[in-house]
């Protein structure tokens, strides 16, 4: 709610009366009454992006209305993947007067030009959009829809993307923190145990380890997937047990520089990490097969 700017009134000779205007809120110099704000906003205009507590989702973003605003997996680059028919289904939000509830940062929000010349309001460099079978306020029957589009929320902790990462693949699903930049594990690792980072982390500028306090997460994932360890005196969050890592040369928003077998991307179809005897086990025997075929190619 835009905060309600209380005019302290003097009189001298005669009595002045004091007013809520907004065109005040720019020039006024007189202090802030934030009780109004908090307690009794029903004389105020609504925030053209709203901060609004969902039975099943906690907070989520709303527009003045109090209408679902939504992400889509596809929209890595920071730009709308969204187009043609898909924009009738699923239609852009936009606002040039943005203001915000209690909770929201200015600074996690911006604006991209789509293809067609519209303009669409990003959160995170998300650009958001409306539902078009919600009808009502608080509607949220756009979440899960094809694996691709989730309710807007301010906490996710980890992303659900769908872009191509590798030249020879279609687009794939993968996790990314919440601001697009791709996760991954490294296939050396085993359940809850770190085999990559040097104690002294001289390597870790190659690949970071993940220090994220985990808080929400899309509907497709679990919560109970994840997990934290300590990496020398340091936390790294956990999926299925494996050690999560980012790229450093992944430099830009939805790039996915770091794929590879030993790198691969994570989304729900990763196994669950092995634990380490089995792990050395499955080695041994990737060994025991090699040595055959060597001394099979020696006759």
């Amino acid at each position: 709610m835009k905060k309600s700017i209380l005019l302290a009134c003097t009189a001298i000779t005669l009595l002045f009366s004091c007013s809520d205007d907004d065109s005040t809120i720019e020039t006024s110099t007189a202090p802030v009454d934030n009780t109004v704000d908090e307690n009794n906003q029903e004389n105020n205009q609504e925030n053209t992006v709203q901060l609004v507590a969902n039975n099943t989702f906690g907070n989520i973003l709303t527009d003045s209305n109090g209408r679902s605003l939504y992400f889509f997996s596809k929209d890595t680059k920071e730009i709308s993947e969204c187009t043609g028919g898909c924009k009738d289904v699923w239609p852009v939000f936009y606002t040039a007067d943005l203001t915000l509830d209690n909770g929201l940062n200015a600074a996690d929000f911006g604006e991209i030009t789509r293809e067609d010349g519209d303009k669409q309001t990003t959160y995170k460099g998300w650009p958001l959009y409306y539902f078009s079978n919600d009808n009502e306020a608080g509607d949220t029957n756009g979440d899960g829809v094809g694996n691709t589009w989730y309710i807007a929320k301010p906490d996710y902790t980890v992303m659900y993307a769908q872009a191509k990462v590798t030249d020879e693949e279609d687009a794939t699903f993968y996790m990314t923190n919440d601001r697009g930049r791709t996760i991954y594990l490294f296939s050396n690792d085993t359940k809850d145990t770190n085999n990559f980072t040097q104690p002294n982390f001289s390597n870790n500028a190659v690949w970071p380890i993940i220090s994220l306090d985990l808080k929400n997460v899309p509907s497709i994932l679990s919560k109970e997937d994840f997990g934290m360890i300590t990496v020398q005196g340091r936390n790294q969050i956990t999926y299925k047990g494996w050690p999560l890592y980012y790229f450093g040369s992944d430099v830009e928003r939805g790039d996915v520089n770091g794929v590879s077998p030993t790198w691969p991307i994570v989304n729900t179809d990763t196994p669950v990490a092995p634990i380490a005897a089995i792990a050395e086990t499955r080695v041994e025997a990737e060994q025991v097969v090699f040595q055959e075929k060597e001394e099979t190619y020696a006759y």
